[in-house]
């Protein structure tokens, strides 16, 4: 039995490991609550039996194929999970995951992100749902942009306020998180609301998207059409789910004429610099000093982009010479080829797209943030196709590789997968425990950058002629195409 502000709960075992799922952390974000700020949940009378995962917040299916999400299983999503080595301790570092999915979905009971093993290690990791798509980004006149970051907040706070009552040590907390995730955790350094709430980062291949209010505002503008009239506040969610990815697929994909960069990733959410939840971009935050006390681990995948190249179907290079004017940066067209001679036409499309979209922001987050820094690649490649991909970091982060279709879609079952993930883990919890992860602290002038692989070793800049290419043009925020 535990007590937390809100009441007393139980959970359950993992073996030695105590878990709490589906705790509270905030209302249901739906009725007068809608498009509005998270607010602290309501306390509760007896005992929570804390045995289950709370509902998962509106989206789309993560993957093709898999089934819709539906409002069946309660609207109540901003809820938290534990996991626990010592309930009854006291002074355990404590990690919080927070999850990715192209800022349009993504939810917290993922198989993958099982604490468990994490938890065995000496630490206290906790999960939660956040809104995503619409509800978490979405433009509304008169509501708090970056609500899915204000949601972020909130689960913060709740572990600052009862993280103690697991055996954690709520002064020394720990963000971490992939894609999407590590997008947000990027803002939550440069958000005045999120000052204090953590003292380590650790930031796993960060997209560099960020949205300007007009062309937030666009996209409200698309979904409402899609709509037909219905007003968004009183929109069923799963209308509201629909509309966001028809806008995403329908319309933005391919045209870049209205939609610039977006026309390449189909994303129609992400986070607004709106100048009051988010003041400004991380890289422009850090860089002027915001989170200098914060430690921070930045990194990437080396082959990001092969796992969405091998979904499309491996098309050797769709629209190169059109991905080189609009998305790099200007200056480097011809830069480009002649930074990668040799490279076929698909090897170039891909090496650009995994610049734009992860490599790139992490290098250059890592280069902004003023405070101590580390910097990492994963280069080890299981499979010839899919190689250093995007997301294979999450089996190695949380060690779920036994029995979970994303590791072995991602590794093939390779053998050095125990080995791999028994780094990522060491590290991961060095760092939360000590703020040192075992490799030398990087600075912008070498660029010194841990690289993990069957036989580990650092090196100076490893992508150094991406570097080179983007460190002046940076990452501002997305605005109409023509600006």
């Amino acid at each position: 039995m535990i007590r937390i502000g809100t009441g007393r709960l139980t959970g359950g075992q993992d073996g030695e490991i105590a878990v709490f799922k589906g705790v509270p952390f905030a209302k249901a974000p739906f009725g007068r609550l809608r498009f509005a700020a998270p607010e602290p949940p309501e306390p509760w009378d007896g005992v929570l039996e804390a045995t289950r995962f709370g509902p998962r917040p509106p989206q789309p299916p993560m993957m093709p194929g898999l089934p819709p999400w539906s409002p069946d299983g309660g609207l109540d999503c901003l809820s938290l999970n534990v996991w626990t080595p010592d309930p009854g301790g006291a002074g355990l570092p404590v990690m919080v995951w927070i999850y990715g999915g192209a800022y349009r979905s993504g939810y917290a009971d993922l198989p993958a992100y099982d604490g468990a093993r994490l938890a065995r290690q000496g630490v206290v990791v906790v999960t939660f749902n956040h809104r995503v798509g619409f509800e978490g980004y979405g433009h509304v006149p008169g509501r708090p942009a970056n609500r899915a970051l204000l949601d972020q907040v909130a689960a913060l706070r709740w572990v600052r306020e009862n993280v103690a009552a697991f055996g954690g040590d709520p002064g020394n907390v720990t963000v971490f998180g992939e894609s999407a995730g590590a997008g947000a955790i990027a803002c939550l350094l440069a958000m005045p609301s999120a000052r204090g709430l953590f003292g380590r980062a650790i930031a796993q291949s960060v997209p560099g998207m960020t949205f300007t209010p007009a062309f937030a505002a666009r996209v409200t503008d698309a979904v409402e059409r899609r709509l037909g009239g219905v007003p968004l506040a009183e929109s069923a969610p799963e209308a509201l789910v629909a509309a966001g990815e028809a806008v995403a697929t329908e319309e933005m994909r391919g045209d870049v004429g209205r939609w610039g960069p977006m026309a390449y990733e189909s994303i129609a959410f992400a986070p607004v610099v709106d100048g009051e939840v988010l003041p400004d971009t991380p890289w422009n935050a850090l860089a002027a000093g915001a989170a200098r006390d914060v430690a921070l681990i930045a990194g990437y995948n080396r082959d990001e982009f092969r796992l969405f190249h091998a979904m499309s179907g491996g098309n050797p290079a769709p629209d190169l010479e059109g991905a080189l004017r609009t998305l790099a940066p200007p200056y480097a067209e011809d830069a480009y080829r002649a930074a990668h001679p040799g490279a076929s036409d698909e090897d170039l499309y891909v090496t650009l797209m995994s610049d734009w979209m992860f490599r790139m922001p992490s290098t250059l987050l890592a280069d902004a943030h003023t405070g101590v820094t580390h910097a990492y690649e994963l280069t080890w490649s299981p499979t010839p196709e899919l190689r250093a991909c995007h997301a294979l970091d999450v089996p190695l982060t949380f060690g779920v590789i036994d029995d979970d279709d994303m590791a072995r879609m991602l590794t093939g079952g390779s053998p050095d997968l125990p080995a791999l993930s028994e780094q990522v883990r060491t590290a991961w919890t060095a760092f939360a425990a000590t703020g040192d992860p075992g490799w030398p602290r990087y600075d912008s002038a070498t660029a010194t950058t841990h690289l993990f692989d069957v036989v580990p070793s650092d090196v100076d800049d490893p992508e150094a002629a991406s570097h080179a290419l983007w460190a002046k043009a940076g990452f501002p925020p997305i605005g109409h195409p023509a600006a």
